[in-house]
């Protein structure tokens, strides 16, 4: 599926998605509650929030969020996961048209997701959305690629088994961060992150991902017997450590 398709490229990985992706680190709402002024008072935009993995961690924080997403299996699936807390409202929309009202929420954020955007279009509507004074806030989980031997093979199997992962990783999307937020200047700060996970983990994580093969392609198999490889090479106790630099952006666009 091209990355044009970006609305609906996940509808098949939804269920590894929600069990195998990562979380953020609590840090970052302390960051937005330091710098940002969050109190559990402010109105949150989640847009394209996806399985609610992001979501989750505001609404800990007691706010009301709005989450949008325009693919109607993640959706779902967010509405399940999020269920308990009922101050989440999920909407229909996307991040260029989140049908949302005019300057109603105090942060628009959105999680993995910006780098699928139009961003001047979805600049735009962060700035019809969010009330005068309010924050943008764009975070990605950025996987390390050689800072072990480990993350070094797998880079490498992403690379050889992947339809376009040339073209849709994140680093296009954050080294043109710019774009976004121009002519407004931006802050940003980077957390570290991990996941320690088994092989059923690693597989799960490597097929939430858009763009590798899925079952039925010819290609999957033989990834999926390389990736064995790899974990079996690697592995202490059973598990290896995917790591992640989570970089977050954040400014009142102007």
């Amino acid at each position: 599926m091209p990355a044009s398709d970006a609305t609906q490229r996940f509808s098949s990985r939804v269920d590894n998605y929600v069990r195998y992706r990562p979380s953020y680190p609590p840090q970052i709402v302390t960051l937005l509650k330091d710098e940002c002024g969050l109190t559990a008072n402010s109105v949150v935009a989640d847009i394209a929030f996806g399985t609610g993995i992001f979501a989750r961690l505001i609404l800990e924080n007691g706010n009301r969020v709005f989450g949008v997403e325009p693919n109607a299996n993640m959706r779902q699936a967010g509405e399940e996961f999020l269920s308990e807390f009922p101050r989440f409202t999920s909407v229909a929309g996307t991040a260029e048209d989140t049908t949302l009202p005019s300057h109603d929420v105090d942060f628009a954020t959105a999680a993995q997701a910006a780098h699928w955007f139009d961003l001047k279009k979805a600049r735009a509507e962060f700035m019809r959305v969010v009330k005068p004074g309010g924050w943008s806030v764009l975070l990605w989980n950025e996987r390390s690629v050689d800072s072990t031997p480990f993350l070094r093979e797998y880079e490498q199997l992403v690379l050889k088994f992947g339809t376009d992962y040339k073209e849709v990783r994140r680093e296009r999307t954050t080294a043109t961060i710019h774009e976004f937020f121009t002519p407004t200047l931006f802050h940003s700060r980077v957390f570290d992150n991990h996941q320690d996970i088994d092989y059923a983990g690693l597989e799960g994580r490597l097929m939430s991902s858009s763009y590798t093969p899925q079952p039925g392609d010819p290609r999957c198999g033989p990834m999926l017997a390389e990736l064995r490889r790899i974990f079996d090479a690697h592995q202490v106790n059973g598990k290896v450590t995917l790591e992640y630099n989570t970089r977050v952006y954040y400014a009142q666009l102007t």
